[in-house]
């Protein structure tokens, strides 16, 4: 194979198109000519011109292969409209920085950086002075300007700055700035909801079974906290995990804290990490609903025994609550029904339709979100008395 590289002056500059336009699938040769008029800023005194090779037609198969894409874009040169494109592919268009997925999340992640970096200059804010989570976040290009802006927002008011001194609260309250209303909406419709949804099943019995009704209650206040928590939608501010971590403890590092959340700019979830999120979900609920119906039982067995002692002549004899029995149970339900209940209701419900749709109006997006809510908490109760007759730990 040869390749002819020939100084001549060039009179038309119709020969010397621009790189970006070069036809991938022709073979050239490179032809410098003295021009002072058009030469590239790299090479003041030559300019590139494109000529057909005749010598090079038999290998044109073969230098197919090495053509250069039609949008290509040299490090340091400039494009067509004479913008410097040094870092424009940054993140690789494929090959050796990952392929075309990681070279889409690589430009994904510049963009986000600068839009974080352009937010913190208006604002009159350095970096240096960010939390070190969210610091470092904003220089890996995991966060965009509007988590940026959100955060600057929520600083503003001394609840909010106080309660994203902790992690978890600083993650979800910069993915939803309505999340403590939600977690006041879930804890203050509880006591009700819950009670309604007692005296609906027992009607007659709800005051002979007054001391069960309340164990029920109790475990669903302690529970209803967590089960805003836990499934809601976050903005992941989580370093890495050091390369020596085991495979499922990256797996499930990697997991979003809801199945349904959308993901940001330059960040993807897998179908199994979505089903991760599900799983890692249910194994905290579990833990959760176990130990709130331990504490929920023992208060109950305590008030059950009491009420025995004080009133001997009671006609009706209320039996304590089976303690491991029902919070194995309860734990069980937590983390099948209440998990699914919630991760739909905040990821899918909430995020991805009324918020969309409301995003401008917060006071009826609050109003929407607190009727949506108290109806998942009222259907929550109802079936778990029907849950607890059904596998016998409560009498029908």
């Amino acid at each position: 194979m040869a390749i002819s590289f020939c100084f001549t002056p060039s009179s038309n500059p119709s020969l010397s198109p621009p790189l970006s336009k070069l036809d991938p699938d022709r073979s050239f040769a490179f032809s410098f000519s003295s021009s002072s008029s058009s030469s590239p800023a790299a090479f003041p005194h030559l300019r590139l011109t494109l000529s057909p090779s005749p010598t090079l037609r038999h290998h044109q198969k073969f230098l197919t292969s090495f053509a250069i894409p039609n949008d290509a874009v040299l490090a340091g040169g400039d494009d067509d409209d004479g913008n410097n494109n040094k870092n424009k592919n940054s993140g690789g268009n494929g090959g050796n920085n990952g392929g075309e997925h990681g070279g889409e999340h690589g430009n994904a992640g510049d963009k986000n950086r600068k839009e974080a970096m352009m937010v913190l200059a208006e604002a009159g804010r350095l970096l240096e002075n960010l939390p070190k989570d969210l610091r470092a976040a904003i220089e890996s290009g995991r966060v965009p300007g509007s988590v940026v802006v959100r955060f600057l927002e929520l600083e503003k008011s001394g609840l909010f700055r106080w309660l994203m001194q902790f992690g978890g609260f600083k993650e979800r309250l910069l993915a939803d700035d309505l999340f403590l209303a939600k977690v006041g909406i879930e804890c203050g419709v509880g006591i009700f909801t819950k009670t309604a949804a007692e005296y609906e099943r027992r009607r007659e019995n709800f005051f002979n079974e007054l001391e069960i009704v309340f164990a029920d209650v109790v475990m669903a206040i302690i529970a209803d906290f967590m089960l805003v928590y836990l499934p809601a939608p976050t903005v992941s501010l989580r370093p890495p995990l050091a390369t020596s971590a085991g495979a499922i403890a990256k797996f499930f590092h990697n997991c979003p804290d809801n199945a349904f959340q959308v993901a940001l700019a330059g960040t993807s979830y897998s179908f199994l990490q979505r089903l991760g999120a599900v799983l890692r979900n249910g194994t905290k609920l579990f833990a959760v609903g176990t130990a709130s119906s331990l504490v929920g039982t023992a208060v109950t067995n305590a008030l059950i025994n009491a009420r025995k002692a004080v009133d001997k002549s009671s006609e009706v004899e209320v039996e304590n609550v089976p303690i491991l029995s029902t919070s194995a149970a309860y734990g069980v339900y937590m983390a099948i029904s209440s998990n699914l209940r919630y991760q739909v209701l905040a990821g899918v419900i909430e995020q991805r339709f009324l918020e969309p749709l409301l995003h401008k109006h917060k006071l009826m997006l609050s109003a929407i979100c607190f009727a949506v809510r108290t109806g998942n908490t009222f259907l929550g109760s109802l079936l778990w008395v029907d849950y607890a007759r059904w596998i016998g730990i409560q009498k029908a």
